[in-house]
């Protein structure tokens, strides 16, 4: 691992530790180089000794020679102890492994130094913490903040220890403390913002309320500031997404991906918030610019293909889907996709294709089962579609029974009715009415099935009464309406019902016609009668209703 890799670490030290202005240096120059003091021969010879142990560490450290590497660091250190970086590095390494004592006694060398830095005062305060010394934790992260005031390390590891040992009110002090920093950075103030979180996070379970408004001061705070540290900004970002604050969080995503263009994960993550702040434009561009940069990237196919069906460019979304497909057939759920896209193409066959090929590379899913169904439904093939939605309804009993909700009995039910299974589709449709007893459409079709052979008159009106009264402006409802109302021999109140369907329906329907015509029929005004039927012919030729005209009594009626 390279020496540098891990300085900032589990006590939050997010950024090198700031020069000093005399004293000890940081960032890997060792305190004896920097000053007014002229070195002694003694001194000059055990700096480079110390120096040669550092480069030997750095060569295993890149052979993998961890143990050998240490061992040179260490020696390295004991020549200058005033190397803070190559201190918090070993400490690093030592805390890693749980080997606390080694890795305080490192940090405490390094803190007898004069001037020592809150990076490595912190460092030791966590250390002492995980090593139940309170005492000398508080103390050691009290030296830090009063040293370094505007470094955040300290007051991380403070609030961390009043945090893990129930002292809210003391936790509490040490953010306001931090909070009153005016001098202070970005970097600082997203680590503040990440605390003010942590400190929300157990009272508020919804994740745009993980935010309060103190974290979020901090996190504009910092935007203002326009970092341009890809650490710090990708902070900032994730601070902004946890907050529900998605064009904020694409806005510094955005600054990522343009001035660190090959930085692997930002075009995604960018993305994503940019999906979330619902602007599919700046996501698709984004998208293509990966799959320009990595052409085998069958993610970002499958979210061009997501975004495109989401716009109803069904075409555009199974092509990219296909691709994604092609490069990743594995892909699961893309069969799926596919399969619904094709679907609203009316493009069935195609559909039950994709979804053959799904179960016979994966286990059985309510999703494929479903899909079928759907599929059989659009193709006529009501008796498949029945068979496919009870298995769907099995698999989902032993994985995941809140996909079985009202609106998927709903169309079980209405299945079974076109295939003629009526006890069945009864069971369904009080299913999904037990589920959602105001869903409207179960509440109509299911009237309207009853209405259409005469029984249960007298609670298919009800229903579909309800359901008019839930949506008093949707004609087929009315229609319904008007039908239960005929089949009761109410033709007088079913005409205005049926009237009014025609006027809000908005294309002409053969069956309202049809119905039209029954009624007037039933009143005897028999030319409006033939005037409907022959308009419902006009619509759709239907044999049934040609039979009604050549049967109809001449003459009008009133």
């Amino acid at each position: 691992m390279p020496i540098l890799a891990g300085i900032c670490i589990l006590a939050g030290c997010t950024t090198a530790p700031k020069s000093r202005a005399a004293g000890g240096g940081t960032n890997g120059t060792s305190a004896s180089m920097v000053g007014p003091e002229r070195e002694s021969p003694e001194q000059a010879e055990r700096r480079a000794e110390a120096h040669a142990h550092f480069l030997a560490a750095l060569s295993a450290d890149l052979n993998n020679e961890n143990e050998r590497a240490e061992q040179e660091f260490e020696k390295a250190l004991e020549g200058d102890p005033k190397h803070e970086t190559l201190a918090l590095e070993l400490s690093r390494r030592f805390i890693q492994r749980k080997e606390l004592e080694r890795a305080a006694a490192i940090l405490k060398k390094a803190t007898d130094v004069p001037q020592p830095s809150a990076a490595v005062l912190s460092r030791l305060g966590f250390v002492y913490l995980q090593m139940g010394k309170t005492n000398e934790a508080i103390s050691a992260n009290r030296s830090a903040i009063k040293k370094q005031p505007t470094s955040i390390a300290g007051y991380q590891s403070l609030y961390t220890f009043y945090r893990q040992s129930g002292q809210t009110n003391e936790s509490k002090q040490v953010l306001e403390e931090a909070a009153k920093q005016k001098k202070v950075d970005a970097a600082f103030l997203v680590d503040l913002a990440t605390l003010f979180m942590l400190e929300d996070a157990p009272k508020k379970p919804t994740t745009n309320n993980l935010v309060s408004a103190r974290a979020r001061d901090a996190l504009n705070r910092a935007a203002a500031m326009d970092p341009t540290n890809i650490f710090v900004l990708q902070k900032l970002a994730q601070g902004f997404r946890l907050a529900g604050e998605s064009q904020k969080a694409s806005e510094v995503y955005g600054k990522l991906v343009k001035q660190f263009p090959d930085s692997a994960g930002l075009r995604e993550e960018l993305v994503e918030m940019l999906l979330r702040s619902n602007n599919p434009k700046a996501a698709s561009e984004q998208l293509e610019a990966i799959t320009r940069e990595n052409p085998t990237n069958p993610q970002a196919y499958y979210y061009l293909g997501a975004i495109a069906y989401d716009e109803q460019r069904y075409a555009d979304a199974v092509e990219n889907y296909r691709k994604a497909l092609l490069l990743k057939p594995d892909f699961e759920q893309v069969y799926y996709d596919i399969a619904a896209a094709k679907i609203a193409m009316n493009e069935a066959r195609d559909a039950l294709d994709y979804l053959r090929q799904a179960r016979r590379q994966f286990k059985q899913t309510f999703t494929g089962e479903f899909f079928s169904a759907v599929s059989y439904v659009r193709l006529k093939e009501f008796t498949n579609a029945v068979a496919h939605f009870n298995t769907a309804e099995i698999v989902a009993s032993g994985t995941d029974s809140n996909r079985l909700n009202h609106t998927f009995y709903f169309q079980f039910g209405s299945a079974c009715e076109r295939a003629g299974k009526i006890p069945e589709a009864e069971k369904y449709f009080e299913k999904s009415l037990q589920l959602s007893p105001d869903f409207a459409e179960a509440l109509n079709y299911f009237g309207y099935m009853w209405a259409e052979r005469g029984t249960n008159l007298d609670h298919a009106r009800k229903m579909i009464e309800r359901a008019v009264s839930l949506q008093p402006t949707n004609a087929a409802y009315l229609d319904s309406l008007g039908w239960v109302l005929f089949k009761q021999g109410n033709a007088r109140e079913a005409l205005p019902q049926i009237e009014k369907a025609i006027e809000l329906n908005k294309e002409a329907d053969a069956t309202l016609f049809d119905h039209l015509g029954d009624i007037h029929a039933a009143l005897n005004h028999h030319d409006k009668a033939r005037e409907a039927w022959k308009k419902a012919i006009e619509i759709e030729p239907s044999p049934q209703i040609e039979d009604k005209l050549k049967s109809a009594k001449p003459g009008g009626g009133t």
